[in-house]
């Protein structure tokens, strides 16, 4: 899949990073198909810096716009589904310093789906600048990490998978603990 990508982008030329930039925008809005594959392509095809930089774009603002699409989208009726679920409508009901942990932490999980915590916070009352600042900032070590993985499966290294793995161990473990804490208060 990976080197379906990457052919689909060589045929651009100079144009292949804005191609990839907005396939990278529509998979964050769709939220099916996973971004580490567009990541690994730009990888293969700018580098390993080029082809970060070219990620973090596409999946920012893709992460945007989707808040933007699904907060005029699902909202209201999010709203009234979640009334039938006083757990998740305390989620999605954070505001401040609590729903930018909250992103920021669900950002930070390289490989988990960008599109919970997108919609979460678009249904919820979360502001567009607090999401797009703490999704945003989340989104850079993410990335990093994904793209390291990438980079180092691509040269079939095995330190950065047992790093990377180590890491998200480490982050879901907080998030997790995070998330407890949160439910007995």
């Amino acid at each position: 899949m990976v080197d379906l990508i990457a052919d689909f982008l060589r045929q651009y030329g100079i144009y292949a990073a804005i191609i990839s930039i907005l396939i990278n925008i529509l998979a964050t809005i769709v939220g099916v198909f996973p971004t580490f594959l567009i990541t690994a392509a730009n990888i293969v095809v700018f580098g390993l810096w080029a082809g970060t930089l070219i990620s973090f774009l596409g999946e920012s603002l893709g992460a945007i716009a989707a808040f933007v699409l699904y907060r005029k989208g699902f909202r209201r009726r999010a709203q009234r589904i979640l009334d039938y679920y006083p757990r998740a409508q305390r989620l999605v009901n954070l505001r401040g310093r609590e729903a930018f942990d909250l992103i920021f932490l669900l950002r930070l999980l390289p490989f988990a789906p960008a599109w919970v915590s997108t919609f979460g916070a678009a249904i919820g009352k979360v502001p567009l600048l607090l999401f797009i600042a703490a999704s945003t900032l989340g989104k850079i070590p993410a990335l990093l990490m994904e793209a390291y993985a990438v980079y180092e499966v691509t040269r079939f290294q095995w330190q950065g998978k047992t790093v990377l793995l180590i890491l998200a161990s480490l982050l879901a473990w907080d998030i997790w603990k995070r998330l407890r804490r949160q439910e007995k208060n």
